[in-house]
């Protein structure tokens, strides 16, 4: 009997000799097959509501056959199959591990807890990065989910902080707190109201932001990557990271783009017309 590939073989063969007809002579034969293939496809339809009916064992073995399959897959009556469950997977993580390397960072998947969990590890920067929660939910587990529904739950793990140069400003609230000093660090007047001054004390880099006789003072980096902030836009008590777009409200530090997260405050003391911070 004439296998598939000798079938497809004949007619890629006929393809290629319509291929070379002008234009007219095209459309009649593309015409001809549309409308052949139309007829095959309604009785097939038909065919396959009958054996539904009768038999799912009969069709199920029927569909078994490389040439039966092959033209209901053609005609779109029955579903190509998917890939195996960890290839999806692989296949998610390759579509977001672009944007996890634009910040030097990358994911592994670590192991596949049937039926619904799947266990990931985000590596450098997107590690330590106060803003992962919103890396893991936003980025990885919408592309695992988008590529396997049945996948409801991702987890990461073994999610230990490193130390990374490029986040050095990035200091957890738990550290402990070896000496503090009052150091001053402008005059009223130098913080415009409303707005933002930046500057460099025993080196670290703030920015001080006045309403009225009130100033607050937070750390000069982003809580996404550590970018210093002072070069964003600011509008309306909000200021917005140059560099990937979070946004914060100086008033409080707060993180509009990821609850979770907010920017690094310190303790501000007015003495006359100086301003002194807690460092």
């Amino acid at each position: 009997m004439t296998n598939l590939e000798e079938l497809v073989q004949e007619i890629n063969r006929f393809e290629a000799i319509i291929s070379e007809w002008d234009e007219s002579q095209r459309c009649v034969a593309v015409g001809l097959k549309r409308a052949i293939e139309a007829l095959h496809k309604a009785a097939l339809t038909n065919l396959i509501k009958s054996l539904k009916q009768e038999s799912m064992s009969a069709l199920r073995h029927a569909v078994s056959d490389e040439v039966v399959y092959a033209v209901l897959l053609y005609h779109e009556l029955v579903k190509p199959p998917k890939p195996p469950l960890a290839q999806r997977i692989q296949t998610a993580l390759e579509e977001v591990r672009p944007g996890l390397k634009s910040h030097n960072g990358d994911v592994e998947l670590v192991a596949i807890k049937p039926p619904d969990t799947v266990e990931v590890r985000l590596i450098g920067t997107c590690s330590s990065c106060p803003a992962s929660t919103l890396t893991l939910s936003q980025g990885v587990e919408q592309a695992i989910r988008n590529h396997c529904p049945e996948i409801t739950k991702v987890v990461a793990v073994n999610n230990n902080p490193t130390v990374n140069n490029t986040n050095s400003g990035l200091i957890s609230p738990f550290s402990p707190q070896i000496t503090s000093t009052w150091i001053k660090v402008a005059t009223i007047e130098q913080v415009p109201e409303f707005g933002i001054l930046a500057v460099q004390i025993a080196g670290n880099s703030l920015i001080l932001h006045r309403q009225g006789a009130r100033v607050i003072c937070y750390r000069n980096a982003c809580a996404h990557l550590g970018y210093p902030l002072e070069k964003g836009k600011f509008e309306n008590g909000i200021i917005t990271c140059p560099s990937h777009g979070f946004q914060y409200k100086l008033e409080t530090g707060e993180c509009l783009t990821a609850p979770d997260v907010s920017l690094q405050s310190y303790p501000v003391r007015i003495k006359g017309y100086n301003v002194f911070v807690q460092m």
